[in-house]
């Protein structure tokens, strides 16, 4: 088995540059919050006019995707009341939030780190996320 590069500070920080960047684009003020695979911050911005909370949730949903292994979009119905883990958010003593904005960062197939943004509605978020790994991909892949 070959190891798999860790995400770098530099693709942290064209993560965070991406995110930002269409949020701005669509007159949303953010803070975007890039972890490595163990959960440490590699990068982290909130916006002049970011609300204050939006750090924390875009730490959360970056936090959440990394430990989950998945989109955060992807989890909302999950801890619903009739979803099957409706208790995951107070079962555990981690900073878990699901609500979307927060995706997890591949390569080779393998988990390297995550993306989480706060400050707009849950489907930008989503989509300020993806944009930015879909950047990632397309500056790797070159």
């Amino acid at each position: 088995m070959t190891a798999t590069a860790p995400l770098t500070t530099a693709e942290a920080e064209t993560l965070l540059a991406t995110a930002r960047a269409a949020a701005e684009a669509a007159g949303v003020a953010v803070s975007v919050t890039v972890l490595d695979a163990g959960g440490h911050l590699l990068a982290f911005r909130r916006d002049d006019r970011a609300v204050l909370i939006s750090g924390e949730t875009s730490t959360r949903k970056a936090y959440t995707a990394l430990q989950l292994d998945a989109p955060t979009a992807d989890l909302v119905d999950l801890v619903k009341p009739d979803g099957p883990f409706h208790s995951l958010p107070t079962a555990l003593d981690r900073p878990l939030l699901f609500i979307a904005g927060g995706i997890p960062v591949r390569r080779a197939g393998r988990l390297v780190g995550a993306i989480g943004v706060g400050g707009g509605a849950p489907d930008q978020d989503h989509s300020f996320a993806a944009a930015a790994l879909r950047e990632l991909e397309q500056t790797v892949g070159r």
